[in-house]
């Protein structure tokens, strides 16, 4: 080749270089997009500016009474015990017979707390000295009156079966912060009335639904490497189970388990350092293992959940649901409640305390309440039923204006009658306040694009609850 031809063909392939290194580019590019495919946790930009980037959902199973605990109704006291008024026997409740029902009085006093002087209930000492971190809801309802159906509409905005809960939405809208942990996580005191649904992805990819956390024994069963088995042996073995599990899902497109499965494989490796480290409480100080009342009862399993929440919250988890049961004070309701607050009240004031403290409660949203509230008229003697169509909430942190009531029901507390909240509107309230549009978070399932809030929407009392 003389001199002309080698200038020619260097001349000529100067632009084939440049071609051979834009390709690369783009291959790369494709690769890097093709992981962001396979990873359904990876993160999701929001739909507009976030005010929260965690959840707490503080749930307290069997329903708490709404006039037992953040809706006085001191009218009540003169009708102790006599039937309810006239005006009153004509409500059409479903399953609750109002014509020869006897109203039973607020069993506990009610106090105004802090500056806002939002009125609270003797059962929570503790968390009373926080009022001014909350934004109380009064008149929150649905019309679901068995626990099955209403704990359902809770957890997934729908009566419907097989449904997402609202965590696998979350962590669906805005994938994971940490690669270490799960995104969602589950913890109950006792048991989820509801079993694995509570948290289920139901027909979202698999890789959503929640994980749960046992608050006795092992926390995550199965996590641990057997012991014969080194790190670098395990990774050998994980790396060729994906190969096979990727060459799997290949030939079978369309089946989320699949993907979830390899995920949670490779979450659970790093999960085996990871778990170890954010279940450790003996890290904590005596004066935050005291603050949460982890070492004695009746707070010590409840106040682990909350510690663990916080622990959680510093370790970029997404949405954390804590399940306390059971608030079902259908005899005895005074007994019940005084027993379930004695439990939550001091965990529950140290989490707002803490989280608080450490710079963390304005962006972590913390949502209390059970899937409905209990009847002001009297079940037996001195019991409550099930009561779906007025009932109290509270929401603080994460972008809420605390020391504000939001909504009212009668005076007898049978009805939500001013700024009424459906459970679709506290749904989209979380969403919004995290960053994402209820309207525009859809699924396409079954021929339409599903919603957390269903075919509702979602009112305008989200603005109230927000700060300017």
């Amino acid at each position: 080749m003389n001199d002309h031809s080698r200038r020619d063909f260097l001349l000529n392939s100067a632009h084939g270089f440049g071609a051979l290194a834009l390709s690369d580019l783009l291959r790369r590019d494709a690769r890097a997009s093709e992981a962001s495919v396979t990873n359904p946790l990876a993160v999701k930009p929001q739909h507009f500016a976030a005010q929260a980037k965690h959840v707490i959902f503080l749930f307290m199973q069997g329903g708490p009474s709404q006039v037992e605990t953040f809706d006085p109704k001191p009218a009540m006291k003169k009708f102790d015990g006599q039937l309810l008024p006239a005006e009153l026997r004509d409500f059409d409740l479903a399953q609750i017979n109002t014509a020869d029902a006897k109203i039973m009085a607020p069993l506990f006093e009610f106090q105004k707390h802090g500056e806002s002087g939002i009125e609270i209930a003797s059962l929570f000492p503790e968390l009373a000295k926080h009022a001014d971190k909350l934004a109380v809801i009064r008149s929150v309802y649905h019309d679901l009156f068995i626990h099955g159906s209403a704990l359902t509409m809770m957890h997934t905005g729908t009566q419907v079966l097989a449904h997402p809960s609202v965590g696998s939405w979350v962590t669906y809208g805005l994938g994971s912060e940490t690669d270490s942990l799960p995104a969602y996580v589950a913890m109950t005191d006792a048991y989820f009335r509801n079993g694995a649904a509570t948290f289920s992805s139901g027909f979202l990819p698999a890789a959503y639904q929640g994980t749960y956390l046992r608050t006795q024994g092992t926390a995550i069963q199965n996590l641990n490497r057997p012991e014969a088995l080194q790190s670098d042996e395990q990774r050998r073995l994980l790396d060729q189970i994906n190969q096979w599990n990727a060459r799997h899902r290949d030939a079978r497109p369309g089946d989320s388990r699949l993907d979830a499965r390899i995920a949670n494989y490779e979450l659970a490796f790093r999960m085996q350092s990871a778990a170890p480290d954010l279940i450790d409480l003996s890290q904590e100080t005596q004066a935050i293992r005291e603050l949460y009342g982890i070492d004695k009862e009746p707070t010590a399993t409840f106040g682990k959940m909350c510690l663990l929440s916080r622990r959680m919250v510093e370790r970029g988890v997404r949405y954390i649901h804590l399940v306390d049961v059971d608030w079902d004070g259908h005899g005895n309701c005074k007994g019940n409640h005084e027993g379930q607050a004695k439990k939550v009240d001091k965990p529950i004031a140290a989490l707002l305390e803490d989280l608080h403290q450490r710079g963390l409660l304005d962006e972590t949203l913390i949502v209390w309440g059970g899937e409905f509230g209990r009847t002001p008229i009297m079940q037996g003697s001195d019991g409550r039923d099930h009561h779906p169509y007025g009932f109290s909430m509270w929401m603080a942190g994460g972008g809420i204006q605390g020391g504000k009531t939001i909504g009212a029901t009668d005076d007898f507390g049978f009805q939500a009658v001013e700024d009424k909240v459906h459970v679709n509107d506290i749904h989209g309230t979380m969403l919004s306040l995290l960053g994402l549009d209820h309207e525009a978070l859809t699924y396409l399932f079954e021929g339409r694009e599903q919603r957390l809030t269903n075919v509702g929407g979602y009112s305008d009392f989200s603005a109230r609850l927000t700060k300017a």
